[in-house]
């Protein structure tokens, strides 16, 4: 029997996260909701894991969330702990270094440059008037946390004083600036769902009167054909390789003059989505991924 823990720094359990824990169980394996708050990484003698006061014998880890992260040591901290999980033998997935790097938008932006996938004109400043600047340049920009999901936070601008204004909002908190030139797209993106080395499946987030396209914004989704899938693919697989994760919901954009764009991959996706458009629940191929790669 294999114990497998669904890793997730929250006291109430997400609809994701109750999906896995219940396919580990249906398949005849132990399954552990465990917050990384509470794990500790060396004992007495300093050679055991422990959660909770309690030794923590795992063979495998499904690491969602790293949780709401106050100050640069708490983040080394949870980092630190799971880097010994997974020193000590511990199948984690996604790992920490991965989520870690498709955490920071612009660092896995940069990875995918360079490996060779079209991305959207992007900068990393602390200097509003170079904001200002860049929105001349670009005539229209989003500005995001460097650090989100959902779309919340998000401000698509194209006044270069209202994006100094913004910028100098976010620079007040100490808080870099993350810019995007913004894509000239349908009313719709796309989010592919892949996992291991294939696309799962992928859909459209539509939206007719907002220009953010996230489902927890109100998006429409709808399948997509499997005649474009193969474009979609290749560029999805590709992007979840190069930041090094097993699995990805990867963010997609149809630029109307220059083809498809990856806008960010995501390392702990959620599905409700994806589930509505193609009847598919990632959990099953997840942890059929994870009991595999324990097995090897």
């Amino acid at each position: 029997m294999t114990k497998i823990a669904v890793v997730h720094e929250s006291p109430k359990v997400t609809e994701a996260s109750k999906q896995l824990l219940l396919e580990i169980k249906n398949r005849g394996h132990t399954a552990y909701y465990i917050r990384v708050s509470r794990i500790n990484s060396l004992d007495e003698e300093g050679e055991k894991i422990s959660y909770a006061g309690k030794t923590l014998e795992i063979d495998g880890a499904l690491l969602r969330n790293l949780g709401f992260l106050t100050t640069i040591e708490q983040m080394l901290r949870r980092v630190d702990v799971l880097r010994e999980i997974e020193n000590a033998g511990v199948t984690v997935m996604n790992n920490v270094d991965s989520m870690l790097l498709a955490r920071d938008k612009y660092s896995s932006i940069i990875k995918l440059q360079r490996s060779g996938i079209p991305v959207p004109n992007t900068a990393l400043l602390e200097d509003p008037f170079e904001v200002m600047r860049l929105t001349e340049k670009w005539k229209d920009v989003v500005i995001k946390p460097l650090v989100g999901s959902l779309g919340l936070g998000s401000v698509r601008v194209s006044d270069p004083d209202i994006a100094f204004r913004v910028a100098k909002s976010i620079l007040s908190v100490n808080q870099p600036v993350y810019i995007q030139k913004y894509v000239k797209k349908p009313n719709r993106d796309i989010r592919a769902f892949v996992i291991g080395e294939r696309l799962l499946g992928s859909f459209y987030r539509i939206s007719q009167e907002n220009w953010k396209t996230n489902v927890a914004q109100g998006a429409l989704v709808q399948s997509i054909a499997s005649a474009d899938l193969k474009e979609i693919e290749e560029i999805s697989v590709k992007a979840t390789k190069a930041l090094g994760l097993d699995y990805s919901g990867v963010d997609i954009v149809e630029d109307l003059d220059d083809g498809y764009k990856v806008l960010e991959v995501n390392a702990a996706p959620l599905w409700k989505g994806f589930e509505t458009a193609t009847s598919l629940n990632p959990s099953k191929y997840i942890v059929d991924l994870l009991l595999e790669k324990i097995r090897k």
